[in-house]
């Protein structure tokens, strides 16, 4: 489970893909997919979460890693490349996006 936290030094990185709401169940299906069987277990891998707005026509994938290399290791891999060509076949568009955490709130 992701854990916000200013004073961790993890590199977060939140994708967020266009869909159409008929394409939205085959995306997060693909997305849970590639996690189970290969992003999860990637070096460097710490969690991650997907969202999907109402009206289906928006995902948003919040993950985490311990290092920026660890992400774009995973994301340049050819499994992934592969995975993202399917993904990308669902989608308008799609963008991962690293982020540092500056403030949280309880």
């Amino acid at each position: 489970m992701p854990k916000i936290d200013r004073e961790a030094t993890l590199q977060t990185v939140i994708t967020t893909f266009e869909t159409s709401p008929g394409a939205c169940e085959d995306l997060m299906e693909l997305l849970q997919q590639a996690y189970e069987s290969f992003v999860r277990h990637q070096p460097g891998f710490v969690s991650a979460a997907l969202h999907v707005n109402d009206a289906q026509t928006r995902v948003a994938n919040y993950s985490q890693w311990r290092r920026r290399e660890d992400f774009l290791a995973m994301l340049r891999s050819s499994e992934m490349r592969r995975r993202n060509r399917e993904i990308t076949a669902l989608c308008r568009s799609f963008e991962p996006v690293m982020y540092d955490v500056v403030a949280t709130f309880d």
